[in-house]
């Protein structure tokens, strides 16, 4: 991240500090700034909201973030240059732009920011579970790196509007293209590089490890260059792009919904022993398993000690889920080892629930079936 914060002062800020005018273009970059991280702040809310059986650490999003943003631009930003003046110095202009805006940029960002998802997936297993958080580290990455490429753009825009006696606002309809239409581009495509991750986080099996991302960076790169091969061909033509766009982020966004529904599936599963053994009760596994939990734990539970309870039931669940898969693939995991700290946090979650409601909560006991009782829904 240190070196590709050097690359991007060397690329774009050093010239704009040294060209003819500083000011103009220094004052484009504060700018782009202004319209471009506002609005990154807003869109990082929405993948950490949907994540809500088990929220990811606030400190490994932000390095996702921080990846996307500075190492995967720097890099990026080097060698689309270079190829693009490769291009242009072979067959041209128009040549350079589409070596650098359709074969290159759709490789190489791809591949950086796949590196970043990469990171996390293999030196912090803890905290990668499977394909939602495979698309959601993947989301943050990507959304990362269009935040800067926007400044950049912005910054672009502004500069043409400051030398210009055109009435139409290059950077209005920049802000408008990138900005509204099309925050969601770059996750859409990193996100299926994240999904081939995840994959091969959940399978036991060794050629799913290896293909899996490689599939899924594949499809990532093939998404992208039809995005930019449209852009390009057709001048960025709204009646070309915005067909494009819906039928992208519309599949994108049903897809993470089913893929969250089936995580909330896994931990129900995982957690119905903990009520037949007798350390949840039921009331407690349907708070877990809501898809408002994050809402009944914060407003009718106690708040943030429920919501803490939801994320170490998420959390036992997920560690069950991974042993399980562990033990039918005959290969080893450390996740068998967080089942029984888990269950002693369970506990301690209980009680802070219980000091925050002002009330003590029915304990639970281990559940034996009677003769004519109705099965439970919860089983």
């Amino acid at each position: 991240m240190l070196f590709g914060a050097g690359l991007l002062l060397l690329t774009f800020f050093v010239p704009a500090l040294f060209g003819d005018h500083p000011g103009m273009e220094l004052g484009g970059m504060f700018t782009g700034a202004l319209l471009a991280l506002p609005a990154l702040f807003l869109y990082v809310w929405i993948p950490w909201i949907v994540d809500r059986f088990d929220p990811e650490p606030v400190w490994t999003l932000a390095g996702a973030l921080g990846w996307g943003a500075i190492a995967a631009c720097g890099f990026s930003a080097v060698i689309n240059s270079a190829i693009g003046a490769f291009g242009t110095e072979v067959a041209g202009p128009e040549a350079g732009n589409f070596l650098s805006a359709c074969v290159s940029a759709p490789i190489f960002e791809e591949l950086f920011k796949g590196l970043g998802v990469f990171g996390i997936a293999y030196f912090l297993k803890r905290e990668f579970d499977g394909v939602v958080d495979g698309i959601i580290y993947a989301a943050f990455v990507a959304l990362g790196f269009a935040g800067v490429e926007n400044i950049i753009y912005y910054g672009r825009a502004a500069m043409a509007d400051m030398s210009s006696t055109k009435e139409a606002s290059a950077l209005m309809g920049t802000f408008f293209m990138r900005g509204l239409m099309t925050p969601w581009i770059h996750p859409l495509f990193t996100s299926f590089t994240g999904l081939g991750f995840g994959l091969a986080r959940e399978t036991t099996k060794g050629w799913v490890k290896f293909f899996a991302p490689v599939g899924g960076y594949c499809t990532a790169v093939f998404l992208h260059s039809v995005w930019n091969t449209a852009a390009t061909a057709s001048g960025m033509l709204v009646l070309v792009m915005l067909p494009l766009w819906l039928l992208f982020v519309t599949g994108f966004f049903v897809m993470v919904v089913l893929l969250v529904r089936r995580k909330g599936r896994i931990i129900g599963e995982h957690l119905k022993d903990e009520v037949l053994t007798g350390h949840m009760t039921p009331a407690e596994l349907e708070l877990v398993t809501s898809v408002w939990s994050w809402w009944k734990a914060t407003f009718t539970w106690g708040g943030p000690s429920a919501r803490r309870f939801v994320e170490a039931a998420s959390r036992l669940a997920l560690s069950k889920w991974h042993s399980r898969r562990a033990a039918q693939g005959h290969s080893q995991t450390i996740s068998g080892a967080f089942v029984a700290p888990l269950r002693k946090e369970l506990r301690q979650r209980r009680d802070e629930m219980s000091r925050a409601l002002g009330r003590p909560l029915p304990q639970p006991e281990p559940w034996r079936p009677t003769p004519g009782q109705p099965r439970p829904p919860w089983l």
